[in-house]
């Protein structure tokens, strides 16, 4: 799933691309993207983007005095950029392609989306607070403004487990699973330890790391072209998605919970004193 530094350099990259140039033509091909109606799709077309914004794992493309494109890539979406699109109109399907932007000059963008599970969502919207998962979102971790004294006050009270506290969208914008995994990594925390226990220490720790795993896969990603993204994400992870390598810290073996459909994987040296993490649903240490 792209998450806040995957979703911040395509934010890049379409500023680059994409601001001064004229939408021509919108081209929805599965229907099911659309979580808008009004205004239509082809409200977009005509009008110069002039801005391109991220708001959490939301892209935004605004259009100046018409409406903005809103999209969440969700776990399996992803854009592709083509400097040149190909000539005629998608045809529908069962392939991955899920909505193409055209261009005045020709060059343009395809969302796509692969697997079964299809919730790669798109928004027509006249203000980027209309979306729902947007207005609901917390504040950005890397803004100016997220010190370490609003990370405890987040915390503050909060009884779920790091993890989950974490991934939740309207407590912190951005961070999904790859990342909570790396930030609590670097932090020497559990996973399921719980949000409102922190020390002032380990306080201080955390929002270190969450600030600095993000700013270093952010400037890792910067300049990338939207082809290569993921490649790039994935060789910068320490722990996540290498269930069984070697921790490239202490050199113990990364291990891993998994859930229904989802994992975690983790340090026990680093985060868990040693100890091997129980199956997520008895929600303690192993003995």
């Amino acid at each position: 799933m792209p998450e806040l530094p995957e979703v911040e350099a395509l934010k890049d990259f379409l500023t680059e691309h994409l601001v001064g140039r004229e939408i021509v033509r919108v081209l929805p091909v599965a229907i099911s993207v659309l979580k808008t109606y009004e205004p239509p799709l082809s409200a977009l077309e005509g009008h110069e983007v002039t801005a391109v914004h991220r708001y959490g794992k939301f892209l935004d493309l605004a259009t100046g005095d018409g409406p903005h494109l809103v999209t969440h890539l969700a776990r399996a979406g992803w854009l592709h950029w083509k400097d040149r699109l190909p000539d005629g109109p998608p045809r529908p399907g069962k392939g991955p392609l899920a909505l193409r932007v055209a261009l005045e000059t020709g060059a343009g963008f395809d969302l796509t989306e692969a697997g079964t599970q299809k919730r790669l969502a798109v928004y027509v919207v006249a203000d980027p607070q209309e979306v729902p998962g947007v207005a609901r979102l917390g504040p950005d971790p890397l803004a100016d403004d997220f010190d370490r004294d609003r990370l405890a006050r987040l915390l503050a009270g909060e009884r779920r487990q790091l993890k989950g506290a974490l991934r939740d969208q309207s407590l912190i914008a951005g961070v999904g699973n790859a990342y909570s995994d790396e930030i609590l990594h670097a932090a020497k925390m559990s996973p399921f330890k719980l949000a409102a226990s922190l020390t002032e220490e380990e306080t201080d720790r955390l929002h270190a790391a969450l600030r600095e795993t993000l700013t270093e896969a952010v400037e890792r990603s910067r300049g990338v072209a939207a082809g290569r993204l993921k490649a790039e994400k994935k060789s910068g992870l320490r722990v996540h998605g290498r269930t069984g390598e070697a921790c490239p810290v202490c050199g113990d073996t990364i291990r891993e919970v998994s859930f229904s459909d989802s994992s975690l994987q983790y340090c026990p040296t680093c985060q868990t004193g040693g100890k091997p993490l129980a199956d997520r649903r008895m929600s303690r240490l192993l003995k």
